[in-house]
């Protein structure tokens, strides 16, 4: 039996996620292009969102 397959998605306020690869994406949410492990895609989420604040958050106090 194989591993389960996940994607990281992103949404609108550029947060990460990870979603089930054989499930429809929930509104609002976009495919990145990384899919793996679950393992694997924390372990990019970690590398890639460095910032948690939401962008909303981030631009209002640039």
């Amino acid at each position: 039996m194989s591993e389960p397959r996940f994607l990281v998605v992103r949404n609108d306020e550029e947060q990460y996620s990870i979603w089930s690869a054989d499930r429809e994406l929930p509104a609002g949410w976009q495919d990145t292009g990384f899919a793996g492990t679950r393992e694997e895609c924390l372990a990019h989420i970690d590398t890639v969102w460095t910032d948690m604040r939401p962008r909303s958050v981030r631009e209002a106090l640039a």
